[in-house]
């Protein structure tokens, strides 16, 4: 299984970014994905899930409404669209792949900063 994000960076309050999760070594049409954040010091926390073939997402409440989760398992990749971003929103993301047991991906830096 491996994981590679892609797509982060620095950006000002209310910009947006959309991240990537290219993922290989599993049937990746049939695996729940999985995104999640982590600051220094701070637990991993999830940010937002999308089911195998994409009919059905959920989201972290502090994301609602701001973040959508998509995927192309023609490409098998997820994504991860962030828009309204705001200071808080400044951690490294991972993708997960939840087969068998959970692979995550290295990171991506996300930095939300006037």
């Amino acid at each position: 299984v491996q994981l590679v994000e892609s797509g982060g960076g620095l950006v000002q309050p209310g910009g947006s970014l959309r991240l990537s999760c290219a993922a290989s070594g599993f049937t990746f049409s049939r695996t729940v994905m999985n995104w999640a954040r982590q600051v220094p010091g701070k637990e991993r926390e999830f940010v937002a899930g999308i089911s195998d073939v994409g009919g059905s997402t959920n989201y972290a409440d502090s994301v609602k409404g701001r973040f959508t989760i998509s995927r192309d398992n023609a490409k098998n990749t997820v994504y991860l669209q962030m828009n309204n971003l705001n200071p808080e929103d400044t951690a490294v993301y991972y993708c997960r792949a939840d087969v068998g047991g959970s692979y995550w991906g290295q990171g991506t830096q996300v930095t939300v900063s006037s």
